[in-house]
Parts: C-alpha cells; sequence; structure tokens
C-alpha cells in the first residue's frame, strides 16, 4: 500500500504559510478565535474635501465579546476618534 503524501503548507517556492491568519480585536487587543462567528471586521473608507472616496480604508475587527456587551458602536466611536487624534499630531 502507498501512502498518500500529506498537504503541507508550502508555496511552490518551498516556503512555509499559514492558512488562517488570526485577527486581533481593535478594542480589546484579544485574539479573535476562528469560532467567534459574533465577530465583524469594518472598512472605513477614506474621503476628501468634497466627499469622494480617495481609495483609501482603516479596517477595524471587534470581537463578539465586544458586540455581545452592546459596546460595539462606543468602541468603533471611540478607536476612531483615537486614530484621528494620532493622525493629527503627526502632521
Amino acid at each position: 500500500q502507498q501512502k498518500e503524501p500529506r498537504a503541507k503548507m508550502q508555496n511552490d517556492d518551498g516556503t512555509t504559510v499559514d492558512l488562517y491568519i488570526p485577527r486581533k480585536c481593535s478594542a480589546t487587543n484579544r485574539l479573535i478565535q476562528a469560532k467567534d462567528h459574533g465577530s465583524v471586521q469594518i472598512n472605513i473608507a477614506h474621503v476628501d474635501a468634497s466627499g469622494a472616496y480617495t481609495g483609501a480604508y482603516t479596517t477595524v475587527a471587534l470581537c463578539g465579546f465586544i458586540r455581545q456587551g452592546g459596546a460595539g458602536d462606543s468602541a468603533l466611536t471611540r478607536i476612531w476618534d483615537e486614530r484621528q487624534r494620532t493622525e493629527l499630531k503627526g502632521q
């Protein structure tokens, strides 16, 4: 009997690659597990002064724990305000 070769997580160059890359919650810095079906990832579009989409966006991930407690909207607002403040300081 011949054994079938096991699937390896390698690309054609032989470099090891992962099939699953875990995300981190932007509000709590917890890892978002694969079984967390209540988690969301939101892309917030960047617009110019006239309101046209510039092609850039900011990604925010929220775990189900935050959303289950009803704190998703306040966490998203807090995260966005913090990022806006850091961008203004950098200019």
